[in-house]
């Protein structure tokens, strides 16, 4: 096997090693609301998970570049309100096109096809294609950092207030979602994506 020590690597290979292996990762696709512009943010991000049933929490690190905070992160710490979706396959170029870095009083909104609808609970609208989305207040704010104390990350723990599903991928009976409806898009490397493959069932030991 190839070996490398970290302290060997340069952050951009930490990066490309980190990403190239941990795959696929689910996409959180973020709307969020600049208040003082009036402008409604919309970006992806894929170091994003579950944090929690118990309380329903996810998890999501925003980079920073250069020690400077991306606008999703500065709203969320403004506002305490986000709308997370999920990115199924027909929405993968809208999402896309999300990415691009614009600056705060400009919308990622204006480059897509997409419209916006009123949330339930918190302020921030949510992308009305989108047939999964969670409603979202902040929970906790870890920022990370180096070892001269600079913010490299921002790590938000996400509560969900409100869950909402479009009809197609939601079997009510057994509250299950169903995958194959959804069609979550993945985040691989570089400019990789993945769609959903074959899915294998297990029945988990008991003892």
């Amino acid at each position: 096997m190839h070996h490398f020590k970290t302290d060997d690597l340069s952050p951009k290979q930490q990066y490309k090693f980190l990403t190239g292996s941990i795959i696929p990762r689910p996409i959180a696709w973020i709307t969020s609301l600049n208040q003082a512009a009036g402008i409604v943010n919309l970006a992806p991000f894929s170091f994003f998970s579950v944090a929690s049933n118990q309380i329903p929490l996810l998890s999501v690190s925003i980079l920073r570049t250069n020690q400077k905070s991306k606008d999703t992160a500065d709203n969320i710490l403004n506002q305490k309100e986000a709308v997370i979706h999920i990115v199924s396959r027909p929405l993968t170029e809208n999402m896309n096109e999300t990415s691009a870095p614009l600056p705060p009083d400009e919308s990622e909104l204006d480059r897509t096809d997409l419209h916006l609808v009123k949330s339930t609970t918190v302020d921030v609208p949510a992308v009305k294609e989108a047939l999964v989305r969670f409603e979202t207040v902040l929970y906790q704010h870890i920022p990370i950092k180096n070892e001269t104390d600079e913010i490299i990350t921002d790590h938000f723990l996400l509560k969900v207030t409100d869950f909402h599903f479009d009809e197609k991928v939601l079997d009510t009976d057994r509250d299950y979602i169903l995958a194959d409806k959804l069609e979550p898009m993945a985040r691989l490397s570089g400019l990789d994506y993945a769609a959903l493959g074959e899915i294998i069932s297990m029945v988990r030991p008991t003892s």
